[in-house]
């Protein structure tokens, strides 16, 4: 499920998990803005008033220089209808409201203007948050949040329709990095400014705990000597209404029959 209207992230622990990222490990940002960049030079369309929303306003400042830069707040900082392009850089899965972040993307757009997004989604941390759930249980007896929860493609597409934007594509790209060990993931997560900031966090574990959930880790996935983590990037596309569109024909509007076209015996049913 979409989370909408949560409370599941506090934005001054956010704040704080983000100025202690070091620029030298910015690799996932840097590509998720890059990607970005190719994919916008595959629109023949050449784009004069572009925004930037993110977390991390100097590495997509450096790929989008002419853009402005907003940050990812609950309200965003964009005028309505004064960009032709909107871009949501690798922030939104820290919305509490990932709906209303992206329909004020949608107002700021210019009719027929394109919104695109990137954004981690379910896969993303998969292993290490096995592994966590695994030893909460095993030496506590339950779970307590210490890994961001993310929503899946199918849900991050659907709220691209409930933004209102029109035509609207998800697609995600796989990206797998190998590690030392658990401390050295934990360790490059805290650089990249996506440490733990949720609300209702776990509090700080015994070095007995994470020395037990690096070995689970490295019994579960381990090879040769090291440990996988996955990051799964969803890309989302979606362009502002405008009457120019191609839009669904209505029901019944049809020139050939379905049957036709397949060769297939049609049967009336009875009434």
């Amino acid at each position: 499920m979409v989370r909408a209207m949560a409370d599941l992230v506090d934005p001054s622990r956010l704040a704080l998990v983000r100025a202690r990222a070091r620029d030298d490990a910015m690799f996932l940002q840097q590509e998720a803005a890059d990607e970005v960049k190719d994919r916008l030079e595959m629109v023949n369309r050449t784009f004069t008033r572009p925004a930037v929303v993110t977390g991390f306003p100097h590495v997509w400042r450096s790929v989008f220089p002419q853009a402005v830069i907003v940050p990812d707040d609950e309200v965003l900082a964009l005028e309505p209808g004064a960009h032709d392009l909107v871009i949501h850089g690798l922030s939104l899965h820290w919305a509490n409201d990932p709906v209303t972040q992206l329909f004020q993307c949608g107002k700021a757009l210019a009719p027929d203007g394109l919104f695109i997004g990137v954004t981690y989604a379910g896969q993303t941390l998969s292993e290490l948050r096995a592994v966590l759930g695994e030893t909460e249980i095993e030496t506590r007896g339950g779970l307590s949040p210490r890994v961001l929860p993310m929503a899946e493609i199918r849900d991050l597409g659907h709220i691209l329709q409930m933004a209102g934007l029109a035509l609207p594509v998800a697609d995600a790209a796989v990206r797998t990095v190998t590690y030392a060990d658990a401390y050295a993931l934990m360790r490059d997560l805290r650089a990249m400014g996506e440490g733990n900031a949720l609300r209702a966090r776990a509090g700080p574990g015994t070095r007995a705990y994470f020395d037990r959930a690096a070995a689970r880790y490295a019994e579960a996935y381990g090879q040769d000597g090291r440990i996988p983590a996955t990051f799964e990037m969803v890309f989302l596309t979606g362009w502002a209404p405008h009457e120019s569109q191609q839009k669904p024909l209505k029901p019944g509007s049809a020139a050939a029959r379905l049957a036709d076209a397949l060769g297939a015996a049609q049967s009336k049913l009875p009434d």
